[in-house]
């Protein structure tokens, strides 16, 4: 780089001026250099030349930017292009609100050496102009890119200013050759593959009946499939014979050459498999009792909420499904060579993967990083992925964690394809149990894994030591200034007592002011206060396959695509005053900076605990967004799937009768409800927009054509895009692209709204600094001011459970989703396996749940084009949590009957007994037949049961508690911790089960329960003492409380933790309470007793 010596800096260089083709709003970046105490100083020529300071150390040796002139303006080739994306990758942006967007030349992003060329931080050999320390620049395999014959190393700046002044190469003295080194354009004219038409003599003579109709001008089914004998598959589509098609397996090769896409049988990406239609029984009332009116009442007004709960939940499972994907179909669809495409580039739209961290105490970065690796090595087209990070609390450690991330990336994911590993999280697969060389072909598999193990046990030891390592290293930053202060203070004559005052500031690996939240908070630099923050940690890839070599890694890499996909990280701006709406708000954040730099039509979301456990999810998604009909799916929900859940699921962590037995039968409306992670996103659907209306837009010809936003909503004016989506131009010119980018293919004519095949194998433009610039003030904290973020467009805010109203909004629009269940788990991540975490979780749910009911997302009020069994099935959600205040009065009505002598019916006769036999088979049977056809185990359903009632008389009671006092009198309740433990044993997965913390939650189920034993118990004494024992009354409610206990019974385990743990106020507390009311029923209601002149042979409760 230049030196500040004896003339300003030569190099000159404007972000906006290369950004011609991205938009006439692209903000202008100033280039500028971060002191040591973490103050600005710009570099432009002017400053130089008024600074005073230019004798420091900190302005020696930099390299600045500055706008272009009209004498100085940038070679457009391909040279200038990847200095330009080579800068853009070593710069760390930041900028907000009021602020100057800058772009901080990084000289190193960590400690640790950097090798892999996409990687920030990345560095060629040095300039060989003199006075110039600068880099040269490098290409995809890292090797040094020098652009003339004579090999005269030169850095970009220096290549430029010679292009400028003479033209002449410094070391040979001959003038460049401009072009010499770009690469043969591909031509993408005729890369389309045309459908045949109608009166095309040369059509496959077994197509000729497709265009005929009959004489009422339908298609003529019988026709077609005589003369093709084809066959009809399962559901509407078309699925010919298994073995019509070849073994792609095998080489993938062709019977007769290779074809067209119109020449091939048309196939479909998925298919629906029907379930028989489930059987609901009866619902009686009970006859009523006449001794004990009001027990029976109360039993009855229970049931019936029971009833109508139950038809809420079970009328939704009427028409239950299964789906399949084909993946050889997608890959031969969208990648196989062809005639236009000889090289196989593939055809498939983009995908950007959203990963979300706040805290990480709490997000340790080891599993944030474990699943961000997961995502890189994903089975996809490597130029058609990018990953984003979200670090919602600006830290350091999250920051270089993900950097050591990147950098083992260029290791493991090699790795992984050479050797088709799964899964693809290192932490997970190092620790599986059994022989890890099972069906694995190559003999150098034992050596590459032992020393593939070997480097991320070294990985590990360096993320877990960043805590310490960023602090030495800020202590040693901060003593080192400290320093300095005082040596100016006593040069200048201070009192040399006066208080030294030093920011405690947090430094980056290169010696700067880490820009986000400091170890200790201080102004502009807190969790809720600090300036936004992306560093593309991995630039993009190149557009082909860079294959590896036996010399270049630690491991032989020969004819394996060394490529890494794009990875960003980002830190919304967040300032005081300003409401940042939780993960929505960073949820949407990211989806306004990836339109911005990559524009991917699909979005995976996961939590940094979820990673990637089948590494061809994507894929499996991909077959319904791109299957005929897919146009109108907003999103793509996968099951959840949980580790280290103990064996037994004592709290039903895993949910399995929700995502495979609820989550299955909505999948047969109109889909799932969007449970938070693990879902497929229609970028288009997040905008706001109602799904395309195929119809009228194919009247207008234009169905493979893209279009304008206002298109598809007649209402939204070109002059309000900026009211609905931000000033952002880039942002707004990238909606129709996404849109027409996310269709399916249309190559067939049954596809009557796609886009043509072979558009989306153009490569990508670099990225530059103006469209960095242009992200970074996407994601300021000012920028969803007077906007429709979160009220229409994007993640929904004003609920804890953002999830189910941002799905509630699509489908309300008339979008549908799928439910995509694979053979091989797509995701899995972790759940809380402690009571009190696992309570504290169903409450949150069941606080949205609530706050949705009194709201104007309820079900009630949504539109005519969401389905009613839909409607059902949103209703229930919003009113499963009220279902609380009748399931506790129902656990306590067994010892109200023991307690007052008298039962819920008059008699238990045959008749009762009868009725009775008969509704608890036909639940079971119910039950049972759940079972079969979601798959589910018996155990699993009995664990959900249990849980429902645990839940259902603590969380959920606490929920309709916390609402109705939020909506009548606007207090905010919070249920939180009042005491902790720590597990004991570290060794044991399973001690966060045992660990017992106290919450106010757990009172109700307590209470329950004592009463119900302190009424066996009392019922029991009196029965026996009775002249004439009441046996068949206290038989009934007896029954009934045991059936109660045996609900509670996995709380009761829960209390007692592992060695007798629990709380003492916790029995001290639920047995005050239990007794007061026990006596206060029999003050109430004394049980009168049985007189007889035997003496002795009466007893009379006291």
């Amino acid at each position: 780089m230049a030196t500040f010596s004896s003339q300003p800096s030569k190099k000159v260089r404007s972000s906006a001026g290369s950004s011609g083709n991205r938009g006439s709003s692209g903000q202008t970046v100033k280039f500028a250099r971060r002191t040591s105490s973490g103050r600005y100083v710009s570099l432009s020529r002017e400053d130089l030349d008024m600074s005073d300071e230019l004798s420091s150390g900190d302005y020696m040796n930099y390299t600045v930017h500055i706008p272009p002139t009209p004498d100085n303006q940038p070679m457009d080739n391909s040279v200038a292009a990847k200095a330009e994306e080579q800068y853009v990758s070593n710069s760390l942006f930041t900028g907000g609100f009021n602020s100057v967007t800058r772009a901080h030349l990084m000289d190193k992003v960590i400690d640790s050496e950097v090798n892999h060329p996409q990687m920030a931080g990345s560095k060629g050999s040095a300039c060989a102009m003199p006075a110039c320390d600068g880099k040269i620049m490098r290409d995809e395999r890292g090797k040094d890119v020098i652009p003339c014959e004579c090999r005269f190393k030169i850095c970009r700046d220096c290549y430029l200013d010679a292009q400028r002044d003479t033209g002449l190469c410094p070391g040979c003295k001959e003038p460049y050759k401009v072009g010499e080194y770009d690469d043969e354009p591909v031509d993408f004219s005729n890369g389309t593959l045309s459908l045949p038409v109608p009166d095309d003599p040369k059509r496959d003579h077994r197509n000729m009946s497709l265009m005929k109709r009959n004489q009422n001008g339908e298609f003529d089914n019988n026709k077609w499939l005589y003369e093709t004998q084809g066959t009809y598959g399962y559901g509407n589509a078309y699925w010919p014979q298994d073995d019509s098609y070849g073994d792609s397996c095998n080489g993938g090769s062709f019977r007769g050459g290779m074809l067209e896409s119109s020449d091939k049988p048309w196939k479909p990406l998925s298919r629906i498999i029907p379930i028989p239609n489930s059987i609901i029984s009866p619902y009686r009332v009970r006859h009523p009792n006449e001794d004990a009116v009001w027990l029976w009442l109360m039993s009855v007004t229970c049931e019936i909420w029971f009833g109508f709960s139950w038809i809420l939940d079970q009328i939704p499972k009427m028409n239950p499904v299964n789906r399949s994907t084909d993946l050889e179909v997608l890959r031969d669809k969208f990648e196989m060579p062809s005639p236009s495409n000889p090289t196989g580039r593939s055809d498939l739209p983009g995908v950007d993967l959203f990963v979300s961290t706040a805290d990480p105490e709490k997000e340790p970065p080891l599993v944030t990083a474990n699943t961000i690796l997961s995502i890189l090595a994903v089975d996809y087209p490597v130029d058609k992925l990018a990953c984003y990070v979200s670090d919602d609390g600006g830290a350091l450690l999250t920051f270089e964690a993900m950097a050591e991330a990147a950098s083992f990336a260029d290791l493991w994911v090699p790795f992984c394809r050479k050797h088709d590993i799964e899964p693809r999280n290192p932490e997970t697969y190092f620790s599986m149990k059994g022989d890890p060389t099972k069906n694995k072909k190559r003999p150098d598999f034992v050596k590459d894994r032992r020393r593939v193990k070997r480097e991320y046990d070294e990985f590990k030891v360096r993320t877990n030591g960043l805590p310490d390592s960023i602090r030495r290293r800020s202590e040693a930053f901060n003593a080192r200034e400290e320093m300095k202060l005082m040596k100016h203070m006593r040069e200048s004559g201070a009192d040399p007592f006066e208080q030294i005052k030093v920011p405690k500031a947090t430094w980056m690996a290169d010696g700067t002011h880490w820009p986000g939240t400091w170890a200790i908070p201080s102004s502009e630099h807190a969790k809720g206060d600090h300036a936004g923050i992306l560093q593309v940690m991995l630039k993009p890839p190149s557009d082909d396959p860079l294959m590896g070599s036996s010399e270049e890694k630690l491991l032989d890499f020969t004819d394996v695509d060394i490529r890494l996909p794009m990875f960003v990280y980002v830190s919304r701006e967040k300032r005081p005053g300003y409401d940042h709406n939780k993960k929505a708000g960073a949820m949407n954040a990211l989806v306004r900076a990836s339109a911005i730099l990559s524009n991917g039509p699909f979005i995976l979301n996961l939590d940094c605990d979820h990673y990637i456990y089948n590494c061809k999810a994507i894929r499996e998604g991909m077959c319904f967004m791109m299957d005929r009909g897919g146009e109108d799916i907003c999103y793509i929900q996968f099951p959840q799937r949980f580790e280290g859940i103990d064996p037994s699921d004592r709290y039903a962590n895993n949910n399995t009768v929700f995502f495979d037995g609820n989550m299955r039968a909505l999948d047969g409306l109109q889909g799932p409800v969007y449970v938070g992670t693990g879902c497929m996103f229609r970028r288009f659907a997040l905008y706001g927009f109602d799904p395309p209306k195929v119809d009228k837009i194919t009247d207008k010809g234009s169905e493979t054509q893209a279009l304008k936003a206002t298109d598809f909503d007649p209402d939204l004016d070109v002059n309000l895009l900026p009211k609905r989506f931000g000033n952002s131009t880039m942002l707004a010119e990238s909606i129709p692209i996404a849109e027409f980018q996310g269709r399916p293919l249309a190559d067939h004519p049954a596809v009557k709204y796609g886009r043509p095949p072979g558009i989306l194998r153009a490569p990508r433009e670099p990225l530059d600094a103006a469209t960095v610039a242009e992200a970074v003030s996407s994601i300021s904290c000012w920028y969803e001011d007077k906007t429709e973020w979160g009220d229409r467009v994007g993640w929904i805010y004003g609920s804890v459970t953002e999830d189910v109203v941002t799905g509630y909004r699509m489908h309300n629009r008339g979008w549908r989703s799928v439910y995509c269940i694979t053979k091989r788990d797509a995701f899995h991540g972790s759940a809380p396996i402690n009571l009190t975490d696992r309570l504290h979780q169903v409450l949150r749910w069941a606080t949205g749940s609530v706050e949705i009911f009194f709201s104007r997302n309820n079900a009630l009020l949504a539109t005519s084009k969401l389905k009613f069994l839909q409607r059902l099935a949103y209703l229930n959600v919003g009113v499963y949590p009220f279902t609380s205040f009748f399931l506790v009065v129902y656990c306590f009505l067994p010892a109200l009957s023991l307690f007052s002598g008298y039962f819920i019916v008059q008699t238990l006769n045959a008749a009762f007994l009868l009725f009775l036999l008969t509704i608890s088979l036909c639940l079971v049977g119910l039950a049972i037949l759940e079972v079969k056809w979601s798959g589910i185990g018996l155990e699993e359903w009995w664990r959900n049961e249990q849980f429902w009632l645990i839940s259902g008389t603590s969380a959920h009671l606490a929920a309709v508690v916390q609402g109705l006092l939020k909506v009548i009198a606007g207090i905010e309740i919070s249920f939180t911790l009042t005491s902790k433990s720590a597990g004991e044993d570290n060794e044991d997965i399973y001690a966060d089960l045992y660990l017992v913390k106290w919450t106010s939650l757990m009172i109700p189920p307590i209470v329950i329960g004592m009463v119900n034993i302190i009424a066996i118990v009392v019922a029991f004494s009196r029965t026996i003492y009775e002249s004439v024992p009441q046996w068949s009354k206290f038989i009934g409610g007896a029954f009934f409380s045991f059936w109660v206990l045996a609900h509670l019974y996995p709380f009761a385990k829960g209390l007692m933790g592992r060695r007798g743990k629990t709380p003492t106020i916790v029995f001290v507390w639920s047995g005050l309470i239990a007794i007061t009311i026990s006596l206060l029923w029999v003050a109430i209601s004394p049980p009168g007793g049985a007189q007889t002149d035997l003496g002795g042979g009466g007893f009379q409760f006291p």
